[in-house]
């Protein structure tokens, strides 16, 4: 009998294993994958939504996965926070610098608008043929209620230190001034938006041209064809197809307790919020609104 000392597959304390069939000891290569779904940056204490708080720790966990020959992303978002969807994707492109890993973007129903610049944090994007890609622009949205309290007879009293405080409060008329003011803050995020995809697309979408940044969206085979993504297949065919059939592929989640998801326990510089208010079920259904909004923009 051989001596397991003496084995060199026991080099590393492990060479029992060969005298196991090979079916029970093969691994093949290790994708970590990590789901980004949902509204960007919709955050309330009972629907904790997708910003950089709720996913740090997937992402750091996927990344520092021992054996990761690459890490995968599953992308279902209507878009939402520009702010939040520049730092999800700027720590997965800090860390797969830092781990030297390829990472690989699979869009699911939608990936648009932030959700299309999470998508950029792949070095290759790829999509369903009916996967909505694009809606590079910026949007804002709201109400004008001034003439329903004129018409139901209610006073409303406002009071600001700075003449600028009440933009876009939906109680006073609308003012010039103020959509000047609100669309030269679009313009700002636009650019920033259209610059991150000149510099992740770069020559695959020089054909394009600018068309590409007024906002539409495309269906996956019309993205590919335009440059925005990389080609049109899924998560478990591109995978096997690049590391072979014994490819493993590990979900990672967020590490956060049952207790801390349905209590809304936020960690915010070193403290946790257990309260609870009326005024929160009031936010979730805001919340729900905002998020319901985003969807059927593009017939979800």
């Amino acid at each position: 009998m051989t001596d397991l000392l003496d084995d060199p597959a026991s080099s590393d304390g492990l060479g029992w294993l060969s005298y196991l069939p090979t079916s029970w000891t093969k691994r093949g290569p290790l994708i970590p994958v990590l789901r980004f779904s949902g509204a960007i940056g919709v955050i309330t204490p009972l629907r904790p939504g997708l910003s950089l708080s709720t996913s740090a720790s997937a992402i750091e966990k996927a990344f520092s996965m021992r054996g990761a020959k690459a890490v995968a992303i599953q992308i279902n978002s209507p878009g939402g926070s520009a702010v939040q969807s520049t730092l999800i994707y700027k720590r997965v492109r800090a860390l797969a610098a830092e781990k030297n890993l390829k990472v690989y973007v699979f869009a699911e129903d939608v990936a648009a608008s932030g959700g299309y610049l999470l998508a950029l944090a792949g070095d290759e994007i790829y999509a369903d043929p009916s996967s909505i890609i694009g809606s590079i622009g910026v949007i804002t949205a709201t109400f004008g209620l001034n003439k329903l309290i004129d018409k139901i007879g209610v006073d409303r009293r406002v009071y600001t230190a700075g003449a600028s405080k009440d933009t876009l409060d939906i109680f006073l008329p609308e003012k010039p001034d103020d959509v000047a003011r609100i669309k030269a803050i679009q313009s700002d995020v636009h650019r920033a938006f259209i610059d991150l995809v000149k510099a992740r697309r770069g020559a695959k979408i020089e054909k394009a041209g600018d068309t590409l940044f007024n906002g539409e969206f495309w269906s996956g085979q019309k993205a590919a064809e335009l440059g925005l993504i990389d080609g049109l297949s899924d998560l478990r065919t591109k995978m096997r197809e690049i590391y072979g059939d014994e490819v493993r592929l590990k979900l990672v989640m967020p590490s956060t307790s049952w207790l801390r998801r349905r209590r809304g326990v936020f960690a915010e510089g070193g403290a946790f919020d257990f309260s609870f208010s009326p005024g929160g079920f009031a936010a979730d259904f805001i919340s729900a609104i905002e998020a319901r909004t985003l969807w059927s923009r593009f017939g979800l």
